[in-house]
């Protein structure tokens, strides 16, 4: 299931708009089908021109989203659950992001492979630098640790970190239809290329993206 409402502030039309040639929203839906891992591909959208073009990609959109699950403040997991009970319920949902021009099929088939003892895989990526040396800056332009014990740590020495690579979401539909959330102690990290993630949601992350995809096709 890939979301993709009509209403995206910070970047108009985000979810359609032309990446590297195509729009943004094929690379997923393009991922998908490659991975041969999915019964059904359907994307959720309150938008007919996104319909459209998830159509045309290769998706399904067998119903419109409702109202009160396209604001800016409804997370992913309802919306999934929404959609699992529109299409007459699964087995296992994948929620992929609209904006997820470097998921590959590769990872999506590793991560179907990791749900036997879990709710959700969720691709994750490490932090590019030791999140316990961060900084913090009052009013006047002061900074200060916001982990002072940390401050005389080796930076080999402090625990590595993960985020939210922004790529997808395996999960048991039990686990959506019930609200848990995707960050438990039953979810599985599936690693992924720092080299491949960058969020999107601002046009200068959207020219770095293209920089970064350009770059890894000449690979």
């Amino acid at each position: 299931m890939i979301p993709a409402r009509g209403g995206s502030k910070r970047i108009k039309r985000k979810n359609i708009r032309p990446f590297c040639g195509k729009p943004i929203i094929a690379y997923s839906v393009e991922a998908a089908i490659q991975s041969g891992v999915f019964d059904d591909i359907i994307v959720s959208t309150d938008d007919e021109t996104i319909a459209n073009v998830a159509r045309s990609s290769g998706a399904s959109v067998p119903f419109m989203r409702p109202e009160e699950l396209s604001d800016d403040f409804v997370g992913v997991v309802p919306v999934v659950a929404h959609a699992i009970k529109a299409v007459g319920g699964a087995d296992r949902a994948c929620l992929i992001y609209a904006t997820a021009p470097f998921v590959s099929p590769q990872d999506l088939r590793n991560a179907a492979q990791t749900l036997e003892d879990a709710d959700f895989a969720l691709s994750i990526a490490a932090y590019e630098s030791p999140i316990f040396r961060a900084l913090k800056m009052d009013e006047n332009g002061r900074v200060s640790s916001i982990w002072r014990e940390y401050e005389q740590r080796r930076s080999q020495d402090l625990e590595e970190a993960f985020h939210d690579a922004a790529h997808f979401c395996f999960g048991r539909s039990g686990a959506f239809l019930e609200g848990r959330s995707i960050f438990n102690s039953r979810t599985i990290g599936c690693l992924i290329d720092k080299r491949r993630v960058q969020d999107i949601d601002s046009p200068s992350d959207w020219l770095r993206a293209e920089a970064m995809f350009k770059a890894l096709a000449c690979e």
